[in-house]
């Protein structure tokens, strides 16, 4: 039996999607994105509010609406192949198991849930699927970080030694990003950019969190959470990655890669919607360079239904979602702790192919938002998950 036969599918060489939550990831960027794509289309929607499924459903044609309670229903309906999980942090494995096990392939967004245990539950399942598992890590696909990458690799830099990164964003306390405690706070929500950033860069896995320190600022309107976290991790080799996350500061998203030959600062280096810009400096020579706006969205969308439609398993993978939640998770617990975390041993088996994974689909203008809002008090479009 063929790939696409055995797929089911009935519109030629597409994947059908379900998004599966439609808060503003999906509404602003994901959906926007999949008939960009070529090779997927849209045939469901999933969500709390059926109601809001059904108004974003008239815009993309789609009748097929179903509420969280239904999601077995979906599984069995015969009328997709995998799924795009946009829903909270927390609610990432109720989703991502039932789906592996009914052989409906996800694209889950990061991180892949919010503790080392449930991220194991959602590879136990994989394990024993035949359907794909992906995480949408959209920078693995955006020319300037796969540019970055091919730099690092290639030794113009020397010995990669320091990885800095300052991420923050101003978050609307009414949002549900400032309602949910720290499972939405961000460490979870962002975090996953810088470590993963660094994780990258030296190709390695960090063996300790060094320090981490929380601050809580009352006028910030947060209660239970640190608004504002600052980091150091120790990897192998004497190299150090440090970053700074806020839900309380005006939008920054920069980090700087640093060699004994020369560095690269990325300045925004992680955001959509706009081009990412880099500075370029060997030895003492400096020389800027703009990478043009794409589609990162549709781009991740595109790469795994190709790795659906042509049986190949897709790089970030659930181990690549699990090798950033163990960081985070022991950044949470060097917050509480107040000392250092050892983290367990762990070998990524893959990295980042730059050449498979280059997509460069032109950027889609962002729909207006059915029932949900973007995080930002701001007008920058900072990454939500």
């Amino acid at each position: 039996m063929t790939i696409l036969s055995s797929l089911g599918l009935t519109s030629g060489k597409k994947v059908r999607y379900a998004v599966v939550g439609l808060g503003d990831i999906s509404q602003e960027a994901m959906l926007p994105g999949i008939a960009h794509t070529g090779n997927s289309e849209l045939t469901a929607l999933v969500s709390s509010d059926v109601e809001k499924a059904r108004e974003v459903g008239k815009r993309y044609g789609v009748t097929e609406t179903y509420g969280y309670d239904q999601f077995d229903a979906l599984l069995g309906s015969g009328s997709v192949d995998a799924i795009y999980l946009g829903t909270p942090n927390w609610r990432h494995a109720e989703f991502i198991v039932p789906a592996l096990r009914a052989g409906i392939h996800v694209l889950a967004e990061k991180p892949l849930e919010v503790s080392t245990a449930k991220c194991r539950e959602i590879l136990a399942a994989q394990e024993t699927s035949s359907a794909k598992l992906m995480v949408a890590y959209r920078l693995h696909f955006e020319p300037s970080t796969l540019a970055l990458i091919e730099r690092v690799r290639s030794g113009e830099l020397g010995e990669v030694l320091l990885f800095t990164s300052t991420f923050t964003q101003m978050v609307d306390p009414a949002n549900h990003r400032g309602q949910s405690g720290e499972l939405a706070g961000p460490v979870l929500d962002m975090g996953p950019y810088p470590v993963n950033a660094a994780r990258m860069v030296f190709g390695a896995e960090p063996t300790e969190v060094a320090s981490a320190v929380g601050t809580r600022h009352p006028e910030a309107g947060f209660g239970d959470f640190n608004d504002t976290v600052a980091v150091t991790l120790r990897f192998p080799g004497g190299r150090i990655a440090q970053f700074v996350l806020s839900y309380y500061a005006n939008t920054l998203d920069s980090y700087i890669v640093s060699g004994t030959k020369g560095s690269i600062h990325a300045n925004p280096g992680y955001m959509y919607g706009k081009p990412l810009e880099q500075v370029i400096t060997i030895g003492q020579s400096k020389t800027s360079k703009s990478f043009k706006n794409t589609d990162h969205f549709g781009g991740e969308m595109k790469y795994f239904s190709d790795c659906i439609l042509n049986d190949r398993d897709p790089e970030p993978d659930g181990e690549e979602g699990y090798a950033d939640v163990r960081v985070l998770e022991g950044v949470l617990r060097a917050l509480k702790s107040g000392g250092p975390v050892k983290l367990d041993p762990f070998v990524r088996t893959r990295r980042i192919d730059t050449a498979a994974q280059r997509e460069t689909l032109s950027a889609k203008k962002s729909p207006e938002l059915v029932n949900t809002s973007n995080p930002g008090l701001g007008k920058e479009k900072v990454p939500k998950n």
